[in-house]
């Protein structure tokens, strides 16, 4: 179980570096094809660095990790929902930022599935102490 926590800790480290490195880029006047919602882009910078904590928190301890990937899925969900209603009510927000937030929730749905699951197997698998 260790080494899927790891692989998990790792793909939220990855997944942070690789958002603020966009987030960065784009921030600094790289063109990235659509009209960017600079508000969003702002969010999602900075939860980049979010994401590279919960990354490291997971890889030191499941069940906080576990927590962190949890509170990054709610943030990204709501953000998601009121990215989605700027969308619907032809608010300036691109159809790819819409397709890169539902991006980002369902990484961070998969990567709190994958820590509660690790999470749970440790509780089933560990010998039980009695007194």
């Amino acid at each position: 179980m260790k080494i899927t926590q790891r692989t998990l800790a790792l793909v939220a480290c990855l997944f942070g570096l690789l958002t603020i490195s966009v987030g960065l880029s784009v921030l600094r006047g790289a063109d990235p094809g659509y009209i960017v919602y600079r508000p969003l882009l702002a969010y999602n910078t900075a939860m980049g660095m979010a994401y590279v904590a919960a990354g490291v928190v997971a890889w030191r301890s499941i069940d906080r990790g576990k927590y962190a990937a949890g509170t990054i899925f709610v943030l990204n969900f709501l953000v998601l929902g009121g990215v989605g209603y700027l969308y619907a009510t032809g608010g300036a927000v691109a159809i790819d930022s819409l397709r890169a937030m539902i991006l980002r929730t369902v990484i961070w749905l998969v990567l709190l599935i994958g820590l509660a699951w690790v999470s749970h197997r440790n509780r089933s698998v560990a010998p039980e102490h009695t007194a």
